[in-house]
């Protein structure tokens, strides 16, 4: 199987675990630091790669690491992973696990392009103009790309939508050339 289905399903029973606590964030976010924790922190990393460090002793310093700070199934959660040898999908399933939060809330990520930084409320009004075109809560992603001349380029998913001032002028361009013939 693929490490992604795998993460896919893993993140799925940990949607369903956080579901009934009644706290998708709060879960997010500390299977969020987890995964940060594995990527900055080499030793960490190594520890739970390790096949010399027996998984008793990965689930024991888990536990003594985690048991103030979070729900005990969750816990449990990260120690079926240790079980299963699958830790090293941690931040894998935790963008998965936040893709699943997105989609239950009905918020989806746009990445937009504009050919200026925004200022003031702009980002806000294109979070807002979005929102409204989609009917679902959009996140945007800003970045600035002067080479589209003005206007703004949304990418949603597999859906572009390119109100850019460099498409209008290519489109005007083949309409004069078009029409010269």
């Amino acid at each position: 199987m693929r490490n992604e289905t795998i993460s896919r399903n893993y993140a799925d029973a940990l949607l369903e675990l956080a579901r009934k606590s009644g706290d998708l964030a709060g879960w997010g976010r500390m299977l969020d630091d987890v995964a940060e924790a594995m990527q900055r922190d080499e030793r960490l990393r190594h520890f739970l790669e390790s096949p010399r460090v027996e998984v008793a002793q990965k689930n024991e310093v888990l536990a003594r690491a985690f048991q103030d700070r979070m729900p005990r199934i969750l816990v449990r959660f990260l120690q079926t992973l240790v079980r299963n040898r699958r830790q090293m999908l941690i931040p894998e399933i935790a963008q998965e696990y936040r893709s699943l939060v997105d989609e239950v809330e009905g918020r989806v990520h746009a990445q937009v392009t504009v050919a200026r930084e925004p200022v003031g409320d702009e980002r806000a009004t294109i979070a807002r103009e979005l929102t409204r075109a989609l009917g679902k809560e959009v996140v945007p992603h800003v970045t600035v790309n002067p080479a589209i001349l003005g206007g703004v380029v949304v990418r949603v998913g597999d859906t572009v939508m390119d109100g850019s001032v460099r498409r209008r002028l290519a489109i005007l361009r083949s309409r004069l050339v078009g029409a010269a013939r």
